[in-house]
């Protein structure tokens, strides 16, 4: 049996960095699939197409080639071919990705995708409707989250170091607004599921979030 570990959480919880070192400790693969909603984003924005009409937006999806590889340095995202993992970090990005994963034929379509990789490899799958939806029988389910505030102050200053200028209260503004994005789309809304286990990390370390994680993954594992 694979092992698939799910991990759900707001924008801003740190879950792509997160999993990425729970990956790593458990000798395993992690994708990020945020970042393929952010690459229809990024690819919506380049071309013009307005991420509020569906039909347009699900057509380029159709016409969508997303794939990833995983290096020493982590997963890359490719459309086309062309590497955009350093594009689609942007807020621009983040609040276009937003908008497009909201359309049912879209998720439809990158589920059937992500569950594939799933089946194939054992890995850590990150996202919003990881153990709802992508992988309800993941061997361990997370909801990993933070108060809003330490979640737009991390926000504040990874862009800070990327020379993103923006201002503490703008980056809690846009982050409260994609998390009433996400949790009140039609389809599949950001929720915690029934049986994956919270990790607040308010109040932790980025290293104590991924010990907490890891312990209860290989609870899961070894119980």
């Amino acid at each position: 049996m694979r092992l698939n570990v799910a991990i759900d959480g707001p924008v801003g919880a740190g879950k792509s960095s997160v999993s990425d070192a729970v990956a790593a400790r458990l000798g395993i693969l992690h994708l990020d699939t945020g970042a393929m909603y952010r690459a229809l984003g990024l690819t919506a924005l380049r071309s013009g197409t307005d991420v509020q009409d569906e039909k347009k937006i699900v057509a380029l999806c159709r016409k969508l080639d997303v794939s990833v590889s995983h290096g020493a340095d982590g997963q890359h995202t490719f459309v086309e071919g062309e590497d955009v993992t350093g594009l689609i970090r942007t807020p621009e990005v983040s609040m276009a990705a937003s908008a497009v994963s909201r359309y049912a034929e879209v998720r439809r379509q990158m589920v059937r995708i992500q569950q594939k990789l799933a089946a194939e490899t054992d890995m850590v799958l990150d996202g919003r409707d990881i153990c709802t939806t992508v992988l309800p029988n993941a061997t361990a389910k997370i909801y990993l989250t933070a108060a809003p505030e330490e979640r737009a102050r991390r926000r504040y200053l990874e862009m800070k170091e990327k020379g993103q200028e923006e201002s503490f209260e703008k980056v809690l503004e846009d982050l409260k607004k994609r998390d009433e994005q996400d949790m009140n789309r039609p389809v599949e809304p950001l929720r915690q599921a029934p049986d994956a286990e919270l990790v607040d990390s308010t109040h932790l370390s980025f290293e104590e979030t991924v010990d907490a994680i890891v312990r209860k993954v290989e609870a899961k594992c070894h119980g």
